[in-house]
């Protein structure tokens, strides 16, 4: 009997006895109705104050706030914690969504005050403290706007935007969308992966930099010229940067615009989080083929009114080439980056076995490799089309390659070679803040000392005349 007054025995059974509680409280849940019971008991000593956001507002239009609070409710675990929940299915495959169900209670916690929500129907009513109410509630609505706005951004479904011909003065609705679902990335496109990183820091470097734009006195946009052969994989590559950004497209055709007030009613009409899309310019520059003048282009790209229209923008315009396009277009400030899209070597052509046949490497390789070197080529575009129509056979697939370069590729790709010995003449590096960009490219990597990836603030010089950061140094045309 001695035993049952041991004090380390008696701790040892209260020990046991609150293990075995515990474990019966958790595996029949039996603890979430203690909880329960233990905060309604706790609320007694507590005085709450409520706060009801209404899904309308006084006008019957629908009230932001509530849809800011709606998404961010949505978006907390415990969510999952609560008696009554819906269940959705998503947009993506096998996506489930959690709702909130009519009268469910959702309880979350802001700097170490417990909050309490209420979904009610049309409204959604807040609990607090009132304790707490002066420390937390403002902070709280203010954290609410900044998780919400976050939330909305990634779910943004994006759109692509075309202009058509507009009738009479009615120019109202110039602008017709689809939604924008082209799957191209960054890491599906073919390109040398060293202009690839850059091209990403740079827009990252864009995202981030509204402030210092504001600073400078200059609108926040950036600008491309896209340059190559039809083929090459310039409008996947906007596809691509437009995924990145998460930003929609607008596509605008130069032949359905009547005149330069047009030009400038379209930007007017377009929307901030944008990509804007002129493809090839040098055609309509040098066929004349639309109503637009170079001057009513030049004041697109770089007028008062895109100062004041085009924040939070980007610009792209493609062409097959720049040698015939007058350098006022090609200017810094008008063109911030240049990137020449050549036609496939062999670095591009394994990316797309990679992407097309799942091949990292294979037996043929250095034949192709091989053709390559000896001048021939084609355009992405082709190399594709090939890979897909023999697609079930990755080796049928490569001789259909090698068979097309050894027939119409033969010497395309000594066009290029040709044009990089002729260009690598000799530069000279300047940084002014603001103006033009640099050079990215092996060859221009040398002379680089710096690369200042917010703007592109390197420009480089021939001995003949000045351009804009060309991301591929080493293969610019009309260098």
């Amino acid at each position: 009997m001695t035993i049952l007054y041991n004090p380390f025995f008696l701790l040892f059974i209260t020990f046991v006895f609150l293990f075995l509680f515990r474990v019966v409280l958790i595996k029949t849940g039996l603890i979430f109705t203690v909880k329960k019971k233990w905060r309604l008991f706790e609320d007694c000593f507590h005085v709450y104050q409520l706060f009801k956001v209404p899904k309308f507002n006084e006008s019957m239009q629908r009230n932001q706030l509530y849809h800011k609070v709606f998404v961010y409710l949505n978006s907390l675990t415990s969510v999952e914690d609560s008696d009554f929940t819906n269940l959705f299915t998503g947009k993506k495959p096998n996506e489930i969504l959690l709702r909130l169900d009519p009268n469910q209670i959702i309880e979350d916690d802001f700097l170490g005050a417990r909050i309490l929500w209420i979904n009610e129907d049309n409204n959604l009513v807040l609990k607090i403290r009132k304790a707490d109410k002066r420390r937390v509630l403002r902070p709280y609505l203010q954290h609410i706007h900044t998780i919400s706005d976050d939330l909305d951004e990634k779910k943004r479904d994006l759109k692509l935007y075309v202009n058509v011909v507009g009738h009479g003065d009615d120019h109202k609705g110039r602008w017709r969308c689809v939604p924008f679902t082209h799957p191209s990335t960054f890491e599906t496109i073919a390109m040398e992966s060293d202009v690839k990183n850059k091209v990403k820091s740079d827009l990252e470097s864009f995202l981030k930099a509204k402030q210092y734009y504001h600073r400078l006195g200059r609108v926040w946009k950036r600008s491309y010229l896209l340059y190559g052969p039809s083929g090459t994989g310039k409008s996947s590559f906007i596809a691509a940067l437009a995924n990145f950004l998460s930003y929609d497209v607008y596509d605008i055709d130069l032949s359905k615009v009547s005149d330069d007030s047009d030009l400038k009613l379209l930007l007017l009409q377009s929307t901030a989080k944008s990509v804007i899309v002129i493809e090839d310019l040098d055609r309509y520059l040098s066929e004349k083929s639309t109503a637009v003048s170079l001057s009513g282009i030049l004041n697109f790209m770089d007028g008062m009114l895109t100062s004041s229209c085009s924040e939070e923008r980007v610009m792209v315009f493609t062409m097959n080439g720049k040698d015939h396009v007058d350098q006022a277009v090609l200017r810094p400030g008008r063109i911030d980056v240049h990137i020449h899209f050549p036609l496939c070597d062999f670095t591009a052509f394994k990316t797309l076995a990679n992407s097309y046949l799942g091949l990292k490497d294979h037996k043929l390789f250095p034949q192709v490799e091989e053709i390559f070197q000896n001048g021939s080529s084609l355009s992405p575009a082709e190399i594709g089309e090939l890979m897909i129509a023999n697609r079930n056979s990755p080796s049928r697939a490569l001789k259909s390659v090698i068979h097309a370069l050894q027939t119409d590729g033969d010497g395309r790709g000594a066009l290029n070679i040709g044009r990089r010995s002729t260009e690598n003449g000799p530069r000279k590096l300047s940084g002014e803040m603001g103006e033009g960009s640099g050079v990215f490219g092996k060859e221009g990597a040398n002379a680089v000392k710096e690369f200042k990836k917010l703007y592109g603030l390197l420009r480089v010089k021939s001995s003949r005349k000045s351009q804009s950061f060309d991301l591929n140094g080493d293969r610019k045309e009309g260098g």
